[in-house]
């Protein structure tokens, strides 16, 4: 195991570089932190490269095969993207999509077109994930999902089913050719989401959390739906909304 003192490590300094997207996605790399998530990763085949902790914490059993160096609690501090670190952390490979994932006669997809607020996407990623979707698809302007943030909200459900950023219009293509049927939401010319019976299979769009989806995806849906509100709140938070709409959409057999 390495010891780590010193904040001008260049594995600190590295790892700091991985809170940007930009890097991220340069170097194919991202950070997680905290021992439940570093366990899930490990748990679920992500290919953890590096284990950084304290003296003090502890490690999962099953980090075989990745590097493991001990830092103190200034040096986590440094590296750490929270006020209060856990101890520990990982640094992984970005998944690689060997194959296009096809789409399932039977399956079940959520599609984020622009939510930009990571506690909205990783909840949403969890609440799918909980609800056995097949896959989650990020449509453009949608915030990246290894932001430590959006990580922090799925605990671990980024882990557990397919996260793909994609074309939306291609998405729903596919969906239409196999007969899954497409549902947006919006209040304009949509229906209230109990007129909708459960599905063998479904897509649901979701939008950004102040424009909502985009008018070109609307109308290419098989029916627009909407969560009836009956008190006096303006609106939904989208991932509360989503989470109804895919309990309500499924069809458990």
């Amino acid at each position: 195991m390495k010891k780590i003192e010193s904040v001008k490590n260049p594995l600190v300094k590295r790892i700091k570089r991985l809170q940007k997207r930009k890097q991220r996605e340069k170097e194919g790399l991202f950070v997680i932190e905290g021992f439940h998530l570093v366990e899930e990763a490990l748990r679920h085949d992500v290919e953890v490269q590096a284990i950084i902790a304290e003296d003090n914490k502890n490690i999962p059993s099953n980090h075989s095969g990745a590097g493991i160096s001990l830092v103190t609690e200034q040096v986590m501090k440094e590296m750490s993207s929270t006020e209060t670190p856990q101890g520990i952390l990982a640094v992984c490979s970005l998944p690689r999509q060997e194959k296009p994932l096809s789409i399932k006669e039977r399956g079940s997809y959520l599609f984020i077109d622009g939510v930009q607020d990571p506690g909205n996407l990783g909840t949403m990623i969890r609440t799918a994930d909980a609800v056995g979707t097949s896959a989650v698809i990020l449509g453009e302007g949608t915030v990246d999902p290894y932001n430590d943030k959006v990580i922090r909200a799925t605990q671990g459900s980024l882990f557990h089913l397919p996260v793909i950023k994609g074309d939306i219009e291609k998405w729903i293509e596919a969906c239409q050719t196999k007969n899954i049927p497409v549902f947006g939401t919006s209040l304009n010319e949509g229906t209230t989401h109990t007129a909708i019976e459960a599905q063998n299979g479904f897509a649901l769009i979701v939008g950004n959390e102040g424009a909502g989806v985009q008018e070109k995806w609307l109308e290419q849906t098989d029916q627009n739906i909407y969560v009836p509100i009956y008190g006096n709140a303006e609106s939904l938070n989208v991932s509360v909304a989503a989470g109804i709409l895919l309990y309500h959409l499924k069809l458990f057999h």
